[in-house]
């Protein structure tokens, strides 16, 4: 059975790969990052799209900057970082950057279907 057309896939198919742990040449860690960065590619333009829908839905343009929800963006990855064992120092200024970048593209996405 085959999930409807308008439902996003629940997981991103990754490269196989070894573990960190496993890993015992540069090729290797390399091949595994680079396998995690096509998922994450993957990931972000799916990202990307909620942020298309943002725009078409929001009701006016000042609408698209909101920073109760950047920062509460901020505290939901933060919290998620821990378990993950992903260190507070990567997660908050990466996802900031990219909270920044998504908003410019979706003032830009507004613009465009707007103007």
């Amino acid at each position: 059975m085959t999930a409807p057309r308008n439902v996003a896939p629940r997981s991103v198919d990754i490269d196989a790969r070894k573990a960190p742990e496993d890993c015992a040449s540069m090729v290797e860690v390399r091949q595994g990052v680079d396998a995690l960065d096509r998922a994450l590619v993957t990931l972000l333009a799916e990202r990307q799209r909620y942020m298309d829908a943002a725009a078409r839905i929001k009701p006016n343009r000042d609408a698209v900057f909101d920073q109760a929800r950047i920062d509460d963006v901020v505290a939901k990855v933060l919290a998620a970082a821990q378990p993950a064992g992903l260190s507070p120092d990567i997660a908050e200024p990466v996802w900031r950057l990219l909270i920044d970048r998504c908003i410019a593209h979706e003032f830009a996405k507004y613009d465009a279907t707007r103007g």
